[in-house]
């Protein structure tokens, strides 16, 4: 969220008749000397990637006690027979594993993952119409479950066995999502997702959780507006101001003096740290009830499958499976296509696609296993921070450390309830704005357009509506299928997605009507017109599969290709598969403007 998007929002008509204008060159080309300072100094130093990597951190913070507050909140009152504590510690050590593996092997994107809302809203569903039931297991048999009419059953064991069948449904999605990756159907699907399709998931996404956010807020809007308008500052109003590096990089790397854009690189971790320290200062810091613990959470522990029991798996877990990784595998894609975007790199192929949904779906089993009741999926607030394919990594193994030791995951739950839904706020806000600005890649002034983006958008804003106002309307007699139905309903991504991908590929129009010129079936085809196809292929060598793995390609089996670089894709010429290395062209306010060759998109 630390700079202003590459690309000003031109709300300019670029037709459908025949003789069409060249596309203009991006400000970004008549001005290359604007955030530039990165590549032509080489990669980030470390002391900076591990800032970044902090300041990742305290956003991906805001989504996991954010929702790990509001679903403990939707549980019947009563204890859990572990500290919350540790839910927490283990979802952040899978949040650990599958960000290391998703910019490892998966979409090659630097790409934070983080439980995200697609996975709170069906778990909310699937909590309020959880049934009392009482747990029996005589002997050695299976698992029975049975209506409880006894005075404990809206106690302890109720609020056990709900958390356990939100993660069974966090393990159902993550197979159905890691089956989807591994048929190739995102790969297939991907290519029919123009900017109208796009469009229309980042505003849903961006509005999505105004509510959770207005509620965090209103614990203190004094606390909350004084971070927004720190944040404001530092991003916006400071982001022009270079600071001289001298901790971050030695004297001998480079003959001249580097500056720093220090605001507007850490305009979510210097705002939080100021806020943290006055809200101590006052005395107003405080842990909510749902996620203290009432005893010591252990310094180190080790998480494993079945720690504190395996997930229920239930006929509404599954449906409420199928729901979450239909939501999480729309958001994803959305994700991988801004990325990219933001990177300035081409669309991300096909077998990108599909190796990065595959590894989403590993880690939330992970996260499922482990007694998470939320999954990982690529974090949409993460996006707008910026970031590296080393921060990635960093990113990764910090979580993974924290999930190691509770006691340290629970002084993430000091922060500020204000302190998280400001920072919620404002990279919800940046989300929103990145879905405005890519409406100029297609043509706005066209009815067919109009139509497709404001149905797609009020249809996924009114539809949850609805279902909160009037729940009682939509009863079919069948409980697993009422609850399939209500979270699919809650989830505006997954409308906003589906709408507009039926809409936009049933309604008749031209390729360049819908954004997609000169027959390039690419969300940004209209950005990547002025791209040297030299340029092109070069970008396109960072979704590549690390050496050597790409020597493996063709021992696996025919099914599993689509996971795998075509050799006739552009990423294989000239020079094979990509080294390991960083991505350095960084998110908002890093970086070149358009990357000149492959050498300034990586480190190594």
């Amino acid at each position: 969220m630390s700079r202003s998007h590459p690309h000003p929002i031109q709300l300019r008509s670029v037709g459908s008749q025949d003789n069409q204008a060249p596309l203009p060159l991006p400000p970004a080309i008549q001005n290359p000397s604007s955030h530039s300072w990165a590549s032509p100094h080489g990669p980030l130093s470390w002391g900076l990637c591990c800032l970044l990597a902090l300041q990742h951190i305290l956003v991906l913070t805001s989504l996991l006690c954010a929702s790990h507050l509001l679903l403990l909140r939707s549980l019947s009152q009563g204890g859990l027979s572990y500290s919350p504590a540790q839910i927490l510690a283990s979802s952040l050590f899978s949040c650990g594993v599958s960000t290391a593996l998703q910019t490892w092997m998966g979409s090659r994107l630097p790409l934070v993952q983080a439980p995200s809302f697609e996975f709170l809203f069906p778990a909310l569903v699937l909590t309020s119409q959880k049934l009392p039931l009482a747990i029996q297991t005589p002997g050695n048999s299976s698992l029975m479950l049975h209506l409880c009419e006894g005075p404990g059953c809206h106690g302890l064991e109720l609020r056990n066995s709900s958390l356990r069948e939100v993660s069974g449904a966090v393990v159902v999605s993550g197979l159905l999502q890691g089956t989807l990756g591994l048929l190739g159907v995102p790969g297939h699907l991907f290519p029919y997702c123009g900017p109208l399709v796009l469009a229309p998931s980042l505003i849903v996404a961006g509005f999505s959780a105004h509510r959770e956010v207005a509620l965090f807020c209103s614990a203190h809007w004094g606390l909350a507006l004084l971070l927004i308008l720190l944040m404001v500052i530092c991003s916006q109003h400071l982001g022009s101001c270079q600071l001289p590096p001298c901790p971050w990089r030695p004297a001998s790397t480079s003959s001249t003096r580097t500056h720093i854009p220090a605001f507007r690189l850490f305009s979510v971790l210097v705002p939080v740290a100021c806020v943290w320290i006055v809200s101590a200062i006052l005395g107003l810091s405080a842990t909510p009830l749902e996620l203290s613990a009432p005893t010591e959470a252990p310094w180190f522990w080790l998480p494993h499958p079945a720690e504190w029991d395996w997930p229920l798996l239930t006929p509404r877990a599954l449906t409420t499976g199928i729901s979450m990784a239909l939501a999480t595998s729309t958001s994803s894609l959305g994700c991988y296509a801004l990325c990219g975007w933001l990177l300035h790199l081409p669309s991300p192929p096909p077998h990108a696609c599909s190796r990065g949904l595959s590894l989403e779906g590993l880690g939330s089993v992970l996260a499922g296993l482990l007694g998470s009741p939320m999954g990982t999926a690529s974090s949409f607030p993460n996006v707008g921070t910026a970031g590296s394919r080393r921060v990635a990594y960093l990113v990764g193994l910090l979580c993974a450390g924290l999930g190691l030791s509770p006691r340290l995951a629970q002084l993430l739950t000091t922060i500020p309830l204000p302190v998280l839904g400001g920072v919620l706020g404002v990279t919800q806000a940046v989300v929103l704005s990145t879905g405005f600005s890519s409406f100029h890649l297609a043509d706005i002034d066209s009815g067919r357009n109009v139509f497709i983006v404001g149905f797609a958008i009020f249809m996924a804003l009114l539809l949850p509506r609805w279902l909160r106002e009037a729940p009682v309307l939509l009863s079919t007699g069948w409980s697993s299928l009422d609850v399939l139905l209500r979270s699919l309903l809650t989830e505006p991504i997954f409308l906003a997605g589906f709408l507009g991908f039926l809409l936009e590929n049933t309604i008749p129009g031209t390729q360049l009507e819908r954004g997609l010129g000169q027959g390039l079936p690419s969300p940004f085809s209209a950005q990547e017109a002025w791209m040297p196809q030299k340029t092109k292929r070069k970008a396109a060598r960072e979704y590549d599969l690390p050496f050597p793995v790409p020597n493996l390609c063709t021992r696996i089996p025919q099914p599993l290709r689509c996971l795998c670089p075509l050799p006739e894709d552009p990423g294989n010429e000239e020079g094979g598969p990509a080294e390991p290395g960083e991505t350095t062209d960084l998110l908002p306010g890093f970086g070149e403007q358009c990357p000149r060759s492959s050498g300034e998109l990586r480190s190594q």
